[in-house]
């Protein structure tokens, strides 16, 4: 008995040791990038052009070139890869051909991002002609975030009883009125999270885009979705490493990561928001 309450209480403290060190880890972090980065944000810094090489001005393409990338990359994931989770966790037989799909979609959300920065660029930029653009960009990210949201949204589908289903269709209705009346709304909340939390990781990414669009300086506004643009990530990176006044532009780079983490943060919320009012609707 006493053997036992000794390896419970090192398995307690193992624990709350493991969520000490992220913690301090991520506060540190945080302090770094706010304390350094916080002092140049400001509303000319969030709306204007870059100037003089980027040693001054503001950010205001790369956050427009963000969201516009962003927006693509979920109108592309997000009714792709919730179809493709209904259709594998509802319709698809169980057989090793549906394993296999499976497998395959598990294995491609692992794949390094600079290996769909490559794929981007033969299928959209050189066999579609697309050239270097936000929308190449944007479906790259597409391609890059679907084995996540296909993969969320299978396991959303997979927590909602079978009896739901069942009993719909005991009632006489049909596959898909049960689907959608029984199983969807259950499964929306987590369907949704997985899927922002996917492009909450494609809105940091950096590769991707490297290949695909996104222009080291580029004092203006894309003029159409064929235009290059310029990207908060890619913006951070070259103002970290490739800039040729790097301790001069310094502050600059932790206001743009303070940005970036803020804009990441804010879809979080979002996703949390919205799996909080649906959840609430579902039980009023």
């Amino acid at each position: 008995m006493k053997a036992k309450q000794i390896q419970e209480n090192l398995g307690f403290n193992f624990l709350r040791l493991s969520i000490c060190v992220v913690i301090c880890a991520l506060i540190i972090i945080l302090y770094d990038i706010v304390s350094k980065g916080i002092g140049v944000i400001n509303w000319k810094f969030l709306t204007s052009m870059p100037k003089n090489g980027m040693t001054e001005g503001g950010i205001l393409p790369a956050i427009v070139g963000t969201i516009l990338v962003t927006l693509i990359t979920a109108l592309l994931a997000i009714p792709l890869g919730m179809g493709c989770a209904v259709y594998l966790n509802e319709y698809a037989a169980d057989s090793k051909l549906t394993r296999l799909i499976r497998m395959a979609i598990r294995n491609l959300s692992g794949v390094p991002s600079i290996v769909y920065g490559l794929f981007g660029v033969i299928l959209f930029v050189q066999m579609m002609r697309l050239g270097t653009c936000v929308l190449s960009s944007g479906l790259t990210l597409g391609l890059m975030t679907l084995p996540w949201t296909i993969t969320a949204s299978e396991e959303a589908l997979k927590n909602v009883p079978n009896s739901y289903r069942q009993g719909a269709l005991a009632l006489g209705a049909t596959k898909w009125q049960s689907i959608k009346t029984n199983v969807l709304p259950y499964a929306v909340p987590g369907m949704l999270t997985g899927t922002i939390l996917g492009l909450s990781r494609a809105a940091g990414e950096t590769a991707p885009i490297l290949f695909t669009g996104a222009a080291f300086f580029l004092p203006r506004l894309p003029g159409s979705l064929f235009d290059q643009f310029m990207a908060l990530p890619y913006h951070l990176y070259v103002m970290s490493t490739q800039h040729h006044a790097i301790s001069k532009v310094r502050p600059i780079a932790y206001g743009t990561a303070l940005v970036l983490i803020a804009l990441v943060f804010a879809m979080n919320l979002c996703a949390v928001i919205i799996r909080y009012r649906l959840r609430k609707a579902r039980t009023e």
